[in-house]
């Protein structure tokens, strides 16, 4: 039996979809259809529900049919593994201190890739093209803990005025049901 998706190979294997064109191609002619069907939902920037959502980058999360959320209800921040980086704190900062959002939820989920790499990953690049990269690969064994970290790293930050309702979870992508995570 073949299973077909929406991300099916090229006959020659290389990783690009079937069909004319780029990825990227129908990317924008979708965004045509989409566009001339669009009307100005009439929101600002600030999320409805106050929250700012951090998680994984994984194509398996739908996150806004996960959590029942709708356009305009939250910011939502995503990279690999869902860790809490410099830079997820910079857009927390923002979200935050100016555009109103209180609570961060955090998910991370099961069968992440993120715990399959190691930090040789870097030196792997670094001997590739001759430059360590400046970040860190931020992977883990542990997604539980790694979760716990990146609450603490939320909680403690100065530049996050509001860390009262910082939550952690692992979505699990066999199930779709996200589980608790208690902090340290």
């Amino acid at each position: 039996m073949v299973m077909t998706t929406s991300a099916s190979v090229s006959a020659d294997g290389q990783g690009a979809p079937a069909g004319d064109g780029t990825v990227t191609d129908r990317l924008v002619e979708a965004n045509e259809r989409y566009a001339a069907a669009f009307t100005d939902p009439g929101m600002d920037a600030r999320p409805v529900q106050r929250v700012a959502v951090v998680a994984c980058m994984d194509a398996r999360l739908d996150l806004h049919a996960a959590l029942g959320l709708n356009l305009g209800d939250c910011h939502t921040v995503r990279n690999a593994g869902g860790v809490v980086t410099d830079d997820v704190i910079r857009s927390l900062t923002i979200s935050q201190r100016a555009l109103g959002t209180r609570s961060v939820v955090l998910i991370h989920h099961t069968n992440c890739g993120m715990e399959s790499l190691t930090e040789e990953f870097r030196h792997d690049l670094e001997l590739e093209v001759g430059q360590r990269p400046a970040w860190a690969v931020e992977s883990f064994r542990d997604v539980d803990q790694d979760v716990r970290q990146s609450i603490e790293r939320v909680r403690t930050s100065p530049f996050l005025p509001h860390t009262d309702d910082v939550r952690g979870f692992v979505f699990d992508v066999k199930t779709g049901r996200l589980r608790e995570v208690s902090p340290a």
